[in-house]
């Protein structure tokens, strides 16, 4: 499993739970789920955090290649 970067992105851009769910429309005990690595997100659960944080989607993923 590929490990998502939410946490991480949340960090860099110092962002709240809260405040990731507002800017993505994405509910706040779904992100703090995948920030924690309980679950992993759909794909329109990916499209609307990288919409909503103005990333790329791979930039969501942990990868050796990007």
């Amino acid at each position: 499993m590929m490990k998502i970067l939410l946490d991480k992105i949340m960090y860099e851009k110092n962002l709240t739970i809260r405040q990731t769910s507002i800017l993505t429309g994405v509910p706040k005990s779904t992100i703090a789920d995948i920030a924690s690595g309980k679950i992993s997100p759909r794909l329109d659960t990916l499209e609307q955090l990288a919409k909503g944080l103005n990333v790329r989607i791979t930039d969501l993923f942990e990868a050796d290649i990007k």
